[in-house]
């Protein structure tokens, strides 16, 4: 019996992941579909990918692979503008104003220190983020219904579950004392669930809880 739970948890989360792209090229394709019309004859549309992580990961080879299972080819009709800031969160505006320099269709980026350097970077070039922890504390839209300005995207809703997931550590483990975090100070994201996780951990004061703050990147 647990050998067939662990299978179908996998099959599940990779599920929910490909419904996350899916939803996430359905935004991307929205925000280009203006741009490419404007170019046809002009060239292909461009899109912008900043990262704080190092090159060639996961979350990058997804989307460009259901973008061309879409139709949307790599270098015949669609460019791609990689930049990397190899875990070194300070190289993130200099990388965003360079994509904009770039003249590039649409902005896509995987978290909140990227979002939060690209919005910086322009108030004009649609903006498409990924994973971000809570959109509206990092000051990125005004509302989740109602974003504004030229930046939308998906939340991952992290700081909400990081209460529940120590409640549902303490209901598992009753005699639970003390609990460890890693969080990233530089991440606005993760600040955000640390602040959530000690409000969870006031209301059970059997807990004493610490935070560490090692490096992170989401």
């Amino acid at each position: 019996m647990k050998n067939r739970k662990a299978p179908e948890g996998k099959r599940r989360r990779s599920q929910e992941r490909k419904v996350f792209v899916g939803l996430t090229l359905g935004v991307l394709l929205f925000a280009l579909c203006p741009c490419a019309h404007a170019q046809q004859g002009a060239g292909i549309p461009k899109i912008g990918w900043l990262s704080a992580r190092r090159a060639s990961n996961s979350g990058q080879e997804i989307i460009v692979r259901m973008l061309r299972d879409l139709g949307y080819v790599e270098g015949k009709n669609v460019a791609f503008e990689y930049r990397f800031a190899d875990d070194k969160l300070d190289r993130l505006p200099a990388l965003a104003d360079e994509l904009v320099r770039l003249k590039v269709d649409v902005l896509l980026t995987p978290g909140t220190p990227g979002a939060l350097a690209l919005k910086k970077a322009t108030r004009t070039i649609p903006i498409v983020f990924l994973d971000v922890t809570d959109p509206v504390a990092a000051g990125l839209v005004d509302s989740l219904a109602r974003p504004g300005g030229n930046i939308t995207g998906f939340s991952s809703i992290e700081a909400v579950l990081a209460g529940k997931r120590l409640e549902l550590l303490k209901e598992t483990a009753s005699k639970l004392s003390r609990v460890a975090v890693l969080w990233d100070p530089r991440n606005p994201g993760s600040t955000q669930e640390w602040k959530e996780s000690q409000l969870a951990a006031r209301t059970r004061p059997a807990t004493s809880f610490y935070g560490s703050k090692q490096r992170r990147q989401i």
